[in-house]
């Protein structure tokens, strides 16, 4: 298939089309959800060059995933479950910290960064504590159940 390129220019200025080098193009690249049924354009990948559209879309999309873990947490709360499921969470919110630090830490300003691993270190820690607590939990179980015998 042949790849097919398009052209932004502002409405005012039609003299000013530019040829971009999609290859050459530094910027924060990402492949779009495609949710939506159109009989248009179909969009494979979008590189946003822009810094404080970066920002905006990085900040949107590491929100959307803390949430996740955050109720993936709350939800584990309650559960009577063994600690695979938390130790799965803590691999991929390491997993996910060390993506943060190497692909997006170039995007984000220092602040951000800062506040947003102190909120992924809470996450890690309240994870840690339920592994804890849980194995805590099982071997005073299994020492209930040795002293019976």
């Amino acid at each position: 298939m042949k790849k097919q390129h398009y052209y932004i220019y502002k409405k005012g200025e039609e003299k000013s089309i530019v040829a971009l080098d999609y290859d050459k193009i530094s910027g924060y690249r990402f492949i779009p959800k495609n949710n939506v049924k159109y009989d248009g354009v179909k969009v494979n990948s979008v590189v946003v060059i822009n810094q404080s559209m970066i920002e905006k879309v990085l900040k949107r999309k590491i929100k959307n995933k803390l949430d996740l873990y955050l109720k993936l947490i709350i939800d584990y709360i309650g559960d009577e479950d063994d600690g695979d499921a938390y130790r799965e969470a803590l691999n991929d919110l390491s997993r996910y910290k060390s993506i943060v630090l190497h692909k997006y830490q170039k995007y984000l300003d220092e602040k951000y960064l800062k506040l947003l691993l102190k909120k992924i270190a809470v996450l890690e820690f309240e994870l840690i504590k339920k592994i804890n607590f849980k194995q805590l939990d099982e071997d005073v179980y299994e020492e209930e159940i040795h002293r019976r015998r």
